[in-house]
């Protein structure tokens, strides 16, 4: 079977790519502070900020240079892309370089998973305690 051409290796990575820059562009160009968007359903149902509660009003903030309000709206999220961006130059330049994926042990996915899981279930407790009300979901500009 041929080797695949450096265009369709990098394919997904850019569309994905694409796909969070124009997802980005629309919430920087749209201010969720001013209700453009569906309240969270956890926020509609039980009035409880979850771990993405402003998590648009963040990435607005940030667009704009503001990362302080950023971190206001909500932390994990301003704290994680930075991570996750990284995480897409990697897979890009894997993928352009045409070097295979690292085999991973499946429980060693296992335990990053839950442990991004129980960071994200913390975060939600937190944030919804009196003790870490200055990570509830802030409409601060």
């Amino acid at each position: 079977m041929p080797r695949p051409t450096r265009f369709l290796r990098i394919r997904r990575p850019l569309l994905i790519g694409f796909g969070f820059a124009t997802a980005t562009t629309f919430v920087a160009l749209v201010d969720p502070n001013h209700g453009h968007y569906p309240l969270c359903p956890t926020k509609y149902l039980t009035g409880l900020d979850c771990p993405f509660c402003g998590g648009l009003r963040a990435v607005h903030s940030l667009t704009h240079g503001h990362v302080t309000a950023a971190l206001h709206h909500n932390a994990l999220v301003a704290l994680a892309l930075p991570f996750v961006a990284f995480g897409w130059v990697l897979w890009l330049r894997r993928e352009w370089r045409g070097e295979p994926a690292p085999l991973r042990d499946r429980r060693e996915v296992a335990r990053e998973e839950l442990a991004l899981l129980a960071i994200a279930i913390l975060f939600m407790l937190i944030r919804n305690l009196p003790v870490g009300a200055a990570l509830a979901s802030g409409s601060v500009h």
